[in-house]
């Protein structure tokens, strides 16, 4: 049985590492195919079309981001119903569906989908090993695909208990930090230890630059508390308005929302397409962003998350984030560039998630900044404040009571 927890754990670092490396090729392909920016209006609302297709048709239960199944599969107990949602044919199609759309030049990442991959993996080790504690192996798979994910082993193991259970669970935490530790080492081992984000040195100096931990904070909090509003609302009405003709009105709504995001792509100059790591990392290193940059990303991403296809939005927040923070540190005339960057990226990803301490941690890893930890902390506790104000429930929890109130069939799946 531990060799089966322990292979499980490992395969999920292993195709974490697979998963990124294909996603980044799918980038740069569509890249190459933007020399000719205007293809993409035909392009990317195809591509869309497909994926949602694909998404209903052959992998029900891969669209979206991933971690609300992950959720919603926790609290399931019947293994018939929770097969919908996690499992190794799910993986094949959340991989495949999730790289065409980053070809496309859909905003999304692959994190969340990773959470699910992950998921799915240890689930199906737990039954081959006949181990049973599927609750805590899901939250384990879900651990190790953020570990492996982001490369970052802390934050792995405190989404797993402040988003994924809500709770401290000491029965689990062994397989948690099992998974985390082996997950990482295949990536390691794979491709070495690096960071998203390099190794920032950036830090608050002057008075103005306190003040821009406030305003990130406050602007963060309100925009990524409209983000999950629009989620959570769109959704239900989208879940509501499909049910006359599924499929069809399900292609019609792709199309349109491919449509957008290929719009957005032009009018960025291409920088909105995919998952905006590259303009996040150059916001950091101190090469700024257009002002209309958060703003495009935004509608880019919230058009991509209500198409129905699969991708997740960790990546995509921590753009629209960057965006905000150089906004800011324009606005008010700070010194440290950089560091507003970061503090905008944990407003507003506290903002949408409600996670603030995996907030925090996650961009801590990604940029090494080790002089702005008690900056981010404070940036993620008032952006998930803010965010409290106007949108009570987080934005996984609630997509997930989605998949907990469908029907399931009592036959075979």
């Amino acid at each position: 049985m531990r060799l089966v927890l322990w292979g499980g754990a490992l395969t999920v670092g292993i195709v974490s590492v697979a998963f990124a490396w294909a996603a980044n090729q799918a980038q740069s392909v569509f890249q190459h195919i933007l020399v000719r920016p205007w293809l993409a209006l035909a392009l990317t609302p195809l591509g869309f079309m497909f994926c949602a297709w694909a998404a209903r048709a052959v992998f029900p239960g891969a669209q979206g981001s991933g971690i609300p199944q992950a959720i919603a599969a926790r609290h399931l107990k019947d293994n018939l119903a929770r097969e919908k949602l996690l499992s190794l044919r799910l993986t094949v199609g959340k991989i495949l569906l999730t790289l065409i759309g980053l070809f496309c030049g859909a905003s999304i990442g692959r994190e969340g989908p990773t959470v699910q991959i992950g998921a799915s993996i240890m689930l199906g080790a737990a039954r081959l090993g006949g181990m049973g504690r599927e609750r805590g192996l899901i939250l384990a798979g879900s651990a190790a695909g953020v570990a492996a994910a982001f490369n970052t082993p802390l934050a792995g193991i405190v989404f797993a208990i402040e988003e994924m259970s809500r709770a401290f669970e000491t029965r689990t935490s062994g397989m948690v930090l099992i998974a985390v530790i082996l997950a990482g080492m295949a990536s390691l081992g794979l491709v070495g230890n690096y960071s998203y984000f390099g190794h920032s040195m950036s830090m608050l100096l002057v008075t103005i630059d306190w003040i821009a931990v406030l305003v990130c904070g406050v602007v963060g909090g309100i925009v990524g508390a409209c983000f999950s509003v629009i989620m959570v609302n769109g959704t239900t009405l989208l879940k509501n308005w499909l049910a006359r003709a599924p499929m069809s009105r399900a292609l019609a709504v792709a199309g349109l929302c491919g449509l957008i995001v290929a719009l957005c792509g032009l009018a960025s100059g291409g920088t909105t397409y995919g998952t905006g790591y590259d303009a996040a990392r150059g916001a950091v290193e101190g090469h700024g962003l257009a002002a209309n940059f958060a703003l495009l990303k935004f509608i880019a991403t919230a058009a991509s998350s209500l198409s129905g296809i699969p991708g997740g939005l960790f990546a995509p927040s921590l753009a629209v984030g960057a965006g905000i923070g150089n906004s800011v540190a324009v606005l008010l005339g700070v010194h440290a560039v950089g560091a507003i960057v970061l503090l905008g990226m944990a407003g507003y990803f506290s903002g949408v998630v409600q996670a603030p301490i995996t907030s925090f941690v996650i961009i801590g890893e990604m940029s090494g900044a080790t002089g702005m930890v008690i900056p981010l902390m404070l940036a993620s506790l008032i952006g998930y404040g803010v965010s409290r104000l106007f949108q009570r429930q987080s934005l996984y929890h609630a997509l997930a009571h989605g998949f907990l109130a469908e029907p399931r069939p009592s036959g075979p799946p």
